[in-house]
């Protein structure tokens, strides 16, 4: 089976920062047609503007959790390379949670971020590629990659809505991966931690104790850049993974071995 996504056409969304950021960017060096999506408007131009006259490249700034949104999303990445072979669910929103706050409404607002858009845009993107696969026998139909986070299987109180986002998109990684295998598109996620996203960027910015407190609590004694994430969401994508859905790879240096989890997890 190959490595190679040259030739493919992703939808990157998340892609004006961080970890969605350097997914498309890889995806875009090795040759696949890459449409970023993300709210920032700004930021995308700022990453991307330069590149759109090179032909592999597009961007699309919009609020995906509206379904309009997602529908326009779509119809622009088939207006510009006429399909879709994978999806990239890279947006991710992370805020803490007062556990004791009735007015805390931070669960409610990352299950509709992080869950929900991934889901719908999910499910419109899973109707295309099953009609654009109509006279396509064998092989794959498409990828879809899920982000998620090793928050998933280890609580912290402040992080409730954060971990229980996570564990639901993770559930419905498995959910559409049997609902989609007849038309052989397979879903699979990744649960990252000890990964320099633009999240903990922030945090440890914020919080310089951070740093060391998470390469403590990280067997491999570091943190990964955004680049070791990538390679795991490549392999995802390309049919070297064929036999592989619903599974969700972790990639954290062997922090999720650990029964202490440093702060923060995303």
């Amino acid at each position: 089976m190959s490595f190679s996504i040259s030739g493919k056409t992703a939808i990157v969304t998340g892609a004006a920062n961080g970890i969605g950021l350097a997914i498309a960017r890889q995806f875009a060096d090795r040759g696949a047609n890459v449409m970023c999506a993300d709210m920032d408007e700004k930021k995308l131009n700022e990453e991307w503007g330069d590149q759109l006259d090179e032909g592999n490249v597009r961007y699309f700034a919009g609020d995906l959790r509206q379904r309009l949104t997602i529908a326009n999303l779509v119809s622009a990445t088939i207006d510009a390379f006429e399909q879709v072979d994978i999806l990239v669910n890279g947006s991710r929103q992370v805020m803490p949670t007062d556990a004791l706050d009735v007015d805390d409404n931070s669960v409610q607002v990352l299950l509709e971020q992080n869950l929900m858009t991934a889901l719908q845009l999910t499910q419109q993107v899973a109707r295309r590629m099953i009609k654009q696969s109509e006279d396509q026998t064998e092989g794959q139909v498409g990828s879809i990659i899920n982000l998620s986070s090793i928050a998933a299987r280890h609580t912290r109180p402040e992080l409730m809505g954060y971990s229980i986002a996570a564990a639901a998109l993770e559930q419905m990684t498995r959910s559409m991966a049997l609902a989609l295998a007849p038309h052989r598109i397979r879903v699979n996620a990744v649960a990252f931690g000890s990964v320099m996203s633009a999240s903990l960027k922030t945090s440890m910015i914020e919080h310089s104790e951070f740093r060391e407190d998470i390469r403590t609590h990280t067997p491999l004694g570091r943190i990964a850049p955004p680049s070791e994430l990538v390679e795991a969401v490549q392999f995802l994508a390309a049919e070297s993974s064929g036999f592989m859905t619903g599974e969700v790879m972790t990639v954290d240096g062997g922090r999720s071995l650990l029964d202490v989890v440093a702060a923060p997890v995303h």
